[in-house]
């Protein structure tokens, strides 16, 4: 798309709406492809019915193969859907799909908001593991970032039209400082029927069975959750630091997505707490079905970190569990993403840390750490599922 800015000078841009996108070997950005195929895929399998309790299984294609490389859409529908079903998961939650320029990002920081990431294969690709998916019983989520976009102008949103406010808040309020990311404008018109009709469009053309929406924290506040802990006042959750715009915009979301398919599902990662989001939007709450309880792995590794095995304080781990709004459902785990990948270690190898790489086999002698850190492990699970919430999500690997 050519955009003559208002100084005169001819802008080169992907359309926000291109559905696929491809970046050669060669170069930096990507480049937008017409994907127009003569046949395109057709779902043979309906849905799954909507699930009472949710066993998440937390996942990315990319990184879901043994191999030293981006793993494939095949890839994930011939090898590991068959392991999620055998293992006793009925649903699936995909990071990364939508497509982002900078892949370390583990597809938090989007750049094209209609496309499936071409690193993996073609849509048609994405739509066949869905299909597979649904014909095991499997219900597909999408972690859907709508909380800021990639600062990238020349493949991404920013500047679209050569100012600073096409699609975002100009000046200081555009943009985020942790994340180094540009912040929605909710009051905007034509930004809520793009992200409304974004949403509709991974519902309708991919058949997903709902969404985890990301950064539901930086939404609802000016502050952005940056530098304020939540203890659970409720002067924390109403007055002028909340964002109304933002609050708006995710009820009209949760409506939306209600009324035109009420079979889907949505989970909101909120860390502050705020009541009544997982409340319908005929009672004036969020619309959401889920929130994560996402104080549960703070405290393993709380534990792990500063307590000897005989500290425990079993009254204490059993109040963090059971602690959440009364008639809010909530997603337990132990770890994600979060703890797992960004910068963190995972529950293991918190627990056993370089006995992992020498200890771990069967052809060796069982170690004391081994045998604490594999067992601590389960525990930790078990109570989790048993106590954290109404449904569970366990992060791949």
């Amino acid at each position: 798309v050519v955009i003559r800015a208002q100084n005169g000078a001819l802008l080169y841009r992907i359309s926000p709406w291109a559905r696929y996108v491809v970046r050669d070997e060669d170069k930096v950005n990507y480049d937008w492809v017409h994907w127009n195929p003569p046949q395109s895929y057709i779902h043979k399998n309906p849905s799954p019915k909507r699930l009472k309790s949710l066993r998440i299984y937390e996942s990315h294609v990319g990184i879901a193969s043994p191999e030293g490389k981006v793993a494939s859409y095949k890839n994930f529908t011939h090898n590991v859907l068959p392991r999620i079903k055998d293992l006793g998961y009925n649903c699936v939650q995909l990071m990364a799909i939508m497509e982002h320029a900078y892949y370390a990002s583990f597809g938090y920081q989007i750049t094209s908001f209609f496309a499936a990431s071409s690193r993996y294969g073609t849509p048609d690709d994405l739509k066949e593991m869905i299909d597979v998916a649904h014909s095991m019983g499997i219900t597909v989520l999408l972690d859907v970032v709508h909380s800021h976009a990639s600062k990238n102008s020349e493949d991404g949103l920013n500047q679209f039209d050569g100012t600073d406010s096409c699609f975002f808040h100009s000046g200081y309020r555009g943009n985020h400082q942790l994340w180094d990311s540009r912040l929605f404008d909710y009051a905007n018109w034509e930004v809520l029927r793009f992200l409304l009709s974004n949403l509709r469009m991974w519902i309708e053309d991919y058949r997903f069975d709902g969404f985890r929406f990301d950064g539901v924290t930086s939404m609802l506040y000016h502050h952005h959750g940056i530098g304020t802990g939540f203890s659970g006042d409720y002067n924390e959750y109403f007055g002028l630091h909340v964002d109304e715009d933002a609050l708006c915009y995710l009820m009209l979301a949760n409506h939306m997505i209600n009324t035109l398919h009420p079979e889907c599902i949505t989970i909101a990662e909120d860390v502050s707490g705020m009541p009544a989001l997982c409340r319908p939007v005929a009672e004036g709450g969020g619309g959401f079905d889920y929130r994560l309880a996402m104080a549960i792995p703070d405290k393993w590794i709380q534990i792990i970190k500063e307590l000897k095995d005989e500290d425990w304080n079993m009254g204490n781990i059993v109040h963090t569990l059971t602690n959440r709004r009364h008639e809010e459902k909530y997603i337990a785990y132990a770890e994600s993403h979060d703890q797992a990948l960004v910068g963190d270690k995972t529950l293991a190898f918190r627990l056993m840390d370089a006995e992992m790489y020498t200890n771990m086999s069967v052809l060796m002698p069982l170690t004391p750490v081994i045998d604490r850190g594999i067992q601590l492990h389960k525990m930790i699970r078990l109570i989790t599922h048993a106590l954290g919430g109404e449904s569970y999500l366990n992060f791949m690997g």
